[in-house]
């Protein structure tokens, strides 16, 4: 009797962290950056209903492809829009028809379907030096790390009061330590009076299909830059984050197969999606789960709690959207500490490649933007130019790999 009481409370247990750590990493997305969305809907001059149209075809196709990929792969696959994409699209769409930004969404989509067909990019991302992924990780996250204390400053009471949380928690139990603070986070919204609910309602979504149309302007202005800023602040990142974490699967089936559901999706409104970054790192460390074997229940959360919001349209898009700014960034920022920890630690942890690295995670750090291009691609364009002038040799370092799962297939092999 006892026994088996105790068995399922281990898997409740199991179940409850990566559930978690799914449900923080949909309500930072779209507390966090889903305004862009918004925004370039508004500056489209697009109706209430295309407007919502698009909120059902990036929330579906996300959580759709995240779930499908997290239930395959047995790894955190967590899928997200494009947020740089998105950002350019508040500049782009409001010079070009919305059937011909349809199209170009089509054409980007159409390229990353070919991209993960020809295996290419998987290749890329196999010689880049481990120390200098994780020095480009923990460059990436680091803004999200400084917002989490930053906040104070806006307010002090309510992200005194996290931080305080998170601390004791990591002392008492460091398991329970991120559950925690959305706990204590939301009940003292709730207290204050500063989510206010009452106006809201459920309505389904209902998608609104947009005949594309193709043209040069389009191509060129529109479809190349949304290829290009995605590839290079979504794709590439996002699979560093998961070679970060130890989990090995390969990026051709992840863009094959989220391109062709951003293709798919493009004509009821969706721009573009793709791995996630930020908050995949959010599901794919050990805040998740303390076994990299469970993380994976985390992608089937996060898709689950983005299909809810795509089938309710912009309805609780909005409940997200109502947490305060610094509540969300506070969030995001401490159930960051682990892996911005542990990504500076394994980037200084060889001292061949540590020059290198640190150079990679302040370049990135910095967040450099030229030409359209974030931070992301110019940190580790600039850290891998310092590694092979450093070391004499271009990309030939230690592939991206988990030290924890080398010494698993040692034992393996000795026993």
């Amino acid at each position: 009797m006892s026994s088996s009481t105790s068995t399922s409370s281990v898997r409740l247990g199991d179940l409850l962290h990566p559930i978690l750590a799914g449900l923080i990493s949909v309500i930072v997305n779209y507390g966090g950056t889903f305004i862009l969305v918004f925004q370039a809907a508004r500056v489209a001059g697009l109706s209430p209903e295309l407007t919502a149209s698009w909120v059902w075809s990036v929330s579906i196709g996300v959580g759709v492809t995240g779930l499908f990929l997290s239930w395959v792969s047995r790894e955190p696959i967590i899928t997200a829009w494009s947020t740089p994409a998105a950002a350019f699209l508040v500049i782009a769409l409001a010079s070009a028809p919305y059937a011909e930004a349809v199209g170009a969404y089509m054409i980007s989509a159409a390229a990353f379907v070919l991209l993960g067909l020809s295996g290419y990019f998987e290749k890329v991302i196999r010689l880049i030096p481990s120390g200098v992924a994780a020095g480009l990780l923990a460059g990436i996250l680091l803004q999200f790390g400084i917002g989490a204390f930053g906040g104070i400053s806006l307010d002090p009471m309510l992200v005194g009061l996290l931080i305080t949380v998170y601390i004791l928690l990591k002392r008492f139990t460091a398991r329970y330590a991120v559950v925690g603070i959305l706990v204590v986070g939301v009940v003292a919204l709730l207290l204050q009076g500063r989510l206010d609910m009452s106006g809201l309602t459920l309505q389904l979504a209902a998608p609104v299909f947009t005949r594309p149309e193709f043209s040069l302007n389009a191509l060129f202005s529109i479809a190349l830059p949304l290829f290009l800023i995605t590839l290079t602040g979504q794709y590439m990142p996002g699979m560093l984050v998961l070679r970060n974490d130890g989990f090995s699967t390969s990026a051709n089936p992840i863009v094959t197969l989220t391109g062709l559901g951003s293709l798919l999706m493009a004509p009821f409104g969706s721009h573009a999606f793709n791995i996630a970054a930020i908050t995949a790192a959010i599901c794919t460390g050990k805040e998740a789960h303390e076994e990299p074997s469970k993380r994976w229940i985390a992608g089937i959360a996060a898709g689950f709690f983005y299909i809810l919001v795509g089938i309710f349209g912009v309805t609780l898009a909005a409940v997200f959207m109502a947490f305060p700014p610094a509540f969300i960034t506070a969030l995001a920022g401490l159930a960051l500490l682990g892996t911005i920890g542990g990504s500076l630690a394994n980037a200084m942890a060889d001292a061949k490649t540590r020059e290198a690295s640190l150079i990679t995670f302040l370049a990135s750090a910095a967040n450099i933007t030229l030409f359209g291009i974030g931070g992301a691609f110019w940190g580790l364009l600039i850290g891998l130019m310092a590694y092979a002038l450093i070391n004499g040799r271009l990309l030939r370092g230690k592939p991206v790999v988990n030290v924890a799962a080398e010494s698993v297939s040692g034992k393996e092999a000795a026993s």
